[in-house]
């Protein structure tokens, strides 16, 4: 046994899959418990299996904040340090003894490196930090969906770290249809908060309801809480989204310049506007904006950030911009670092031949 006694919980329902890499990488810990929802499959058998402590409890109402306050009854009240990772979430090797190091008797929570989804090479595309690691006593789960901890203690201790890395590899065939009206529900209980009103604009943008979403994700940036501004960008971006959906692009343009404005150290304004430009053949606009987006170079730690700000669409951007302003040169300069970022794509390449013999229509080298 090390330093503290550190153990890991986690919710589950059919999800065989991953029992076993699970296991694996949370297997540093001195127990492991499992809060298991309803699988029909050999989900809880496997852990079992494995040694895991698995306990089965049917929730209804269906709630993520009750399913994971039933999984952390189960770790023993002795337990120093709780770890809450998915099924479908992969802890790097030896993330135990890095957190017996860094965490103080007045620790309560550390934030850790969280790499959300990968590119096609195997790459973070998005990235940042998470805080499922936190003391036994104080903290309880909030919300229908989208829940968090929630401390009641006096002084939150927080620690941050990149040297603890979780993978996530999610099961992309799974249903998020409870989203929605989980976010719903926990907007009409606590319709002060910032954080779930922004996710139902967003899942009102992913469900086509526009209006909706427009309406909602101005509800979010008119909340006294919403102050963090790489989360209004994005509400105003989504805005601006919803507007272009809506083939409304004045508007659009109007929201994404407000974007702009509120985070101009974000890459993900300046690419939006860059792409509603695209939509609307205006290729000098199109240069403008995603050359002012290339010129961050800073990419933020935060789930807020767009996969398509970080890999070859500003550069494929740009060789289309160039290319429709007679820039051919340019254009084969840009197609070729777009090609780096994503070395497969079929479109990329033969957009590459293709300005090549504009190239050499034009006579130039």
């Amino acid at each position: 046994m090390g330093k503290y006694k550190v153990c890991v919980y986690a919710i589950s329902k059919n999800e065989e899959q991953f029992v076993d890499r699970w296991v694996n990488s949370v297997q540093e810990a001195d127990a492991i418990y499992v809060l298991d929802t309803g699988s029909s499959d050999e989900t809880v058998k496997r852990l079992q299996e494995r040694g895991v402590h698995v306990t089965q409890k049917i929730i209804d109402p269906w709630r993520f904040d009750v399913a994971r306050n039933e999984s952390l009854k189960l770790v023993r009240e002795d337990t120093d340090i709780c770890v809450c990772i998915d099924l479908d979430e992969v802890f790097l090797p030896g993330w135990r003894k890095t957190l017996e190091t860094l965490w103080q008797k007045d620790t309560t929570r550390l934030s850790y490196n969280y790499n959300w989804s990968f590119n096609e090479l195997g790459t973070p595309a998005v990235n940042f930090y998470i805080e499922k690691i936190h003391a036994r006593h104080g903290y309880t789960w909030t919300h229908p969906v989208h829940e968090v901890l929630t401390y009641h203690g006096d002084i939150e201790q927080k620690v941050t770290t990149n040297l603890i890395t979780v993978n996530h590899y999610p099961d992309t065939t799974k249903s998020r249809k409870s989203y929605l009206p989980l976010l719903e529900l926990s907007v009409l209980e606590d319709p002060e908060d910032d954080r779930n009103m922004h996710y139902l604009g967003r899942e009102y943008m992913y469900y086509g309801r526009y209006q909706e979403a427009i309406d909602t994700l101005i509800r979010h940036l008119h909340l006294p809480k919403a102050t963090w501004k790489d989360e209004r960008c994005a509400s105003m971006r989504f805005i601006a989204r919803c507007y272009k959906y809506l083939k409304r692009y004045d508007e659009a343009e109007m929201w994404l310049q407000k974007a702009i404005h509120e985070a101009p150290y974000l890459r993900d304004p300046y690419m939006e506007l860059a792409l509603l430009y695209y939509e609307l053949e205006n290729w000098k606009e199109v240069e403008v904006y995603t050359s002012l987006a290339l010129a961050i170079t800073k990419k933020e730690k935060t789930y807020i950030n767009e996969v398509f700000s970080w890999d070859e669409t500003p550069y494929d951007l740009l060789s289309l911009s160039c290319f429709y302003q007679g820039k051919w040169e340019e254009a084969f300069s840009w197609i070729n670092k777009a090609i780096q970022y994503n070395p497969h794509n079929k479109r990329l390449k033969e957009n590459q031949k293709i300005i090549k013999e504009a190239i050499k229509q034009n006579g130039q080298k």
